[in-house]
């Protein structure tokens, strides 16, 4: 018997909606970095490709990189919301930002944080 749940997430405006299969979320991570540190998200383990779905909005999708472009930071170019990001050299590895995920109260998490800043 599988313990993974489904969970629905999305942007602000709806334009973009995805979906993630995996253990129940107890955990979230914060990354000290610039980009990272100035969107104030909290992000969710990796998910690979059989867990993560772009139910729809590819077409709203925009990306941003920066420094040694290793993660393509996807945002809605409607609302600018930041709903996940995927590492550019192993294409189909994500984190999703757990504020866009439905059913997940982000103070009831354990975070931990990631030393991006020295990466």
């Amino acid at each position: 018997m599988s313990s993974l749940k489904s969970y629905q997430g999305g942007c602000h405006c709806g334009a973009i909606q995805f979906q993630i299969s995996c253990e129940p979320i107890t955990q979230g991570c914060q990354c000290n970095c610039s980009i990272c540190r100035r969107k104030g998200a909290t992000m969710s383990a990796q998910y690979f490709d059989e867990h993560f779905s772009l139910i729809q909005g590819q077409e709203s999708l925009q990306c941003y990189q920066f420094g040694d472009h290793a993660v393509n930071h996807y945002f809605c170019k409607h609302c600018g919301i930041y709903p996940f990001h995927e590492v550019s050299d192993v294409p189909g590895r994500y984190r999703v930002n757990l504020g866009c995920i439905e059913r997940v109260s982000l103070e009831r998490l354990q975070i931990k944080t990631i030393d991006g800043a020295s990466f």
